[in-house]
């Protein structure tokens, strides 16, 4: 079986999503194919996001804000959305979450350090059903 891809959308691509994306890369691995991308993207991760996710030893400086394209949702098989609502194309048969989540943009360091555990916990879960 090939192994399942889960894209995470938000609209800059800069923080929840990225945070989500460093999450799964960490906890799963290569058994899952993992894609990031925003509806607007900003021209650089966050770096208040960069510093939480650092604290609990996962490195994202080297990722790239990156534009949301209909291959992206085509070639997932889980899309998971963050507050981008109706941006994002919808194709029959894959499955849609939204996780509403507060944006980290211009919070300060413990607020993004919620969202980061939160999400933490979402991609636990997640995981834990795409190996179901």
């Amino acid at each position: 079986m090939s192994k399942p891809a889960v894209l995470f959308v938000c609209i800059h691509n800069a923080g929840r999503s990225q945070m989500a994306a460093g999450w799964l890369r960490h906890l799963a691995g290569d058994t899952v194919e993992i894609r990031s991308a925003g509806s607007e993207p900003a021209d650089q991760i966050n770096p208040v996001a960069v510093d939480v996710m650092r604290e609990v030893g996962i490195d994202i400086t080297g990722n790239t804000p990156h534009l949301l394209d209909t291959e992206d949702v085509r070639d997932s098989d889980v899309v998971i959305t963050m507050g981008c609502g109706d941006t994002c194309p919808i194709y029959p048969g894959k499955r849609y979450e939204d996780w509403d989540l507060t944006d980290p943009a211009g919070q300060p360091i413990d607020v993004v350090r919620e969202v980061r555990d939160n999400i933490r916990a979402r991609v636990e879960k997640l995981l834990t059903e795409l190996q179901d």
